[in-house]
């Protein structure tokens, strides 16, 4: 059992301190009253032996204990009370603090995390591991507190009435700790393999139900199924080889109390028999013994417990304690309002499974430029812009906006003057509206709707049912790639960036939306350096400079034009998939003439 992480966790519960306290208190009031009763029924039967001696019966004494009696239950399970309820209150403020710990780091991990964490196994960190925590706090932290309290005032108490029969009753202890000491050993790494079972079966079936369009489409269900049952089938059986142990351990425990029973009463037996002891202490030492059933029962329980917190803890503490890649110096200045002049120099990068993705890349945009970046798949152009906002860190070189290191300025005032829009679009299970404004949390409904215009989204969103206020279902399932992208385009308009990033973000509508968009985005990345990644002729055209990239380099640059009549990739790009591009583009030109705000006739792709 890692007892690090154990104490690790009771140190979230000092942050409720006054919880801790009063859970504490009524745990020792509970203990206390507990022991009480059967302290009053042995004083009881010996004071009404001692009067019936004469033969006459009085029942005064049983009388006055019975409502002592009664006074104490009342006593105590207004403590039990105290206790469940404020040990309950404890460990769902421990388990919240403990989300919320997690949550914020999740957001603070840099994409190389995220890069290569599964979505089920923090799933089930946030849910199941941080739910075993909360079991520790109230079932274990206050069940124990309760036990050791109960032990030891048991104790104290049955030593003060009789050595030899305390001796006998607690012959058995060093036994039980013994067992529970092996039980916890052979359970924890169990528990571990449970709990990583569970997470490989949440992260099968989030990755099923997102992708099941996928899934369906190629006629895969039997095959998500087989997946499944073997992860849950693996779950079922470590599961399994928990539950035989505890099967064991149980009756086992419960076997050795009865057996310290039957002990403590033929040891007492012989004490009343010899004079040194009385009827109502053996009853006493009894029901001490009975009372102690409970925790010993308790104690193979809370064996397990700990087993699987401390591997629960673990896990968790593995997602708290992720250091980001990307880290912010502490003299790390704000970024005052960006002109937008952008530079790379002599800038290298990898990630830990590709090694080397850019290499000696060295650009300068100035203020109001538009840059295509072009160039195969894997050539860098997306590692090349997802330097910019510092998603991930240079290897090399430095980039530099305005004149500062990107790693010298604080990151929230880097990317508020950046604005993405990415190639996988995501979407919000809310409404359009606060899909839009997700851009900029505190703009109005006018700023929203015109955001909307200039992408040329909002007479589509007016045709909804519900307009603005309609929702989007999970990834935006129910609109279109071309709708998406818009609304996705919107969300960054609404963000004044100085500096625009296109990734790729007409690649999802027809040649006559593209047409419309860009028409739209023409005037808006006036005075904005915009880099675009695409695949389609106006933006190259359109650009300022084109940086052809191959195998992380620059392997040519310059305008459009130029670039067409030299021999190299951007040429055979230009061949392959731009020049047919060329003519169709033309006569969408002549053709179309399409008032603005008006989101052009609809179509299969773009509608």
């Amino acid at each position: 059992m890692n007892n690090h992480v154990l104490v690790r966790l009771l140190g979230f519960t000092w942050h409720y301190k006054r919880q801790l306290f009063l859970t504490l208190g009524t745990t020792l009031g509970s203990g206390v009253a507990a022991l009480a009763l059967p302290t009053i029924v042995g004083y009881a039967l010996d004071r009404a032996l001692a009067q019936n001696a004469d033969g006459v019966l009085h029942l005064q004494p049983l009388l006055i204990a019975a409502g002592v009696l009664g006074a104490v239950a009342v006593l105590r399970a207004g403590f039990a009370y105290g206790q469940q309820y404020m040990g309950e209150l404890l460990g769902q403020s421990v388990a919240y603090r403990l989300r919320n710990a997690m949550y914020e780091r999740l957001q603070r991990l840099s994409f190389a995390y995220h890069d290569e964490a599964q979505i089920g196994q923090i799933m089930s960190r946030a849910t199941q591991d941080v739910e075993a925590v909360r079991m520790f706090v109230n079932m274990g932290v206050v069940r124990l507190l309760y036990l050791v309290i109960l032990l030891l005032l048991a104790l104290l108490m049955m030593a003060r009435s009789s050595l030899t029969l305390a001796f006998a009753a607690w012959s058995f202890m060093p036994v039980i700790a013994v067992i529970s000491i092996v039980l916890s050993q052979r359970l924890r790494p169990l528990w571990t393999e449970v709990q990583d079972a569970q997470g490989r079966m949440s992260n099968v079936l989030q990755e099923a139900l997102s992708g099941v369009r996928v899934v369906k489409a190629f006629n895969r269900e039997d095959h998500e199924q087989r997946k499944f049952r073997r992860d849950t089938t693996a779950l079922f059986e470590t599961a399994y080889k928990t539950n035989k142990i505890q099967a064991f351990n149980n009756p086992l425990m419960t076997s050795l109390n009865s057996a310290a029973l039957v002990v403590t009463a033929v040891v007492g037996a012989h004490e009343i028999v010899n004079g040194n002891l009385t009827p109502g202490q053996l009853t006493t030492f009894m029901v001490y013994v009975q009372i102690l059933q409970q925790p010993v029962r308790m104690l193979g329980f809370m064996v397990n417990i700990f087993a699987r917190t401390s591997s629960a803890g673990e896990r968790v503490f593995e997602v708290i304690d992720a250091e980001s890649a990307v880290q912010e110096k502490p003299d790390a200045v704000a970024l005052g309002r960006v002109q937008g002049h952008v530079e790379f120099r002599d800038v290298s990068f990898g990630y830990r499974q590709a090694p080397q993705v850019l290499d000696g890349v060295s650009l300068e945009a100035h203020p109001g430029d538009v840059v295509a970046l072009v160039g195969p798949t894997g050539s860098g152009k997306s590692s090349l812009v997802n330097l910019m906002p510092r998603f991930y860190d240079v290897t090399g070189g430095a980039v530099l906006v305005d004149g500062h290191d990107v790693r010298d300025v604080t990151i929230a005032s880097l990317r508020d003057s950046i604005g993405i829009v990415q190639q996988d679009v995501f979407l919000f299970i809310d409404t359009v509206r606060e899909n839009i404004r997700y851009g900029r949390l505190e703009a109005t409904d006018e700023e929203v709707e015109a955001a909307a215009k200039v992408a040329r989204i909002h007479d589509f969103i007016m045709s909804l049912p519900d307009g603005y206020e309609t929702w989007v279902g999970e990834r935006g399932v129910t609109l279109s790639g071309g709708q998406k992208q818009r609304i996705s385009i919107a969300r960054t308009l609404l963000l004044d960036p100085a500096i625009l990033i296109l990734d790729d973000s007409t690649s999802s509508v027809d040649m006559e939306t593209e047409y419309l968009i860009q028409q739209a985005l023409q005037d808006l990345m006036q005075g904005r350096t915009t880099f675009v990644i695409a695949q389609r002729l106006r933006t190259v055209r359109d650009a300022d400079q084109v940086l052809v990239l191959d195998r992380g380099r620059i392997v040519q640059r310059g305008k459009h034009e130029d670039l067409v009549r030299q021999e190299g990739i951007y040429q055979r790009i230009y061949d392959l998939e731009l020049k047919d591009q060329e003519e169709a583009f033309t006569q969408l030109q002549e053709g179309v003439q399409a008032p603005p705000g008006h989101a052009g006739p609809s179509t299969v792709t773009g509608a």
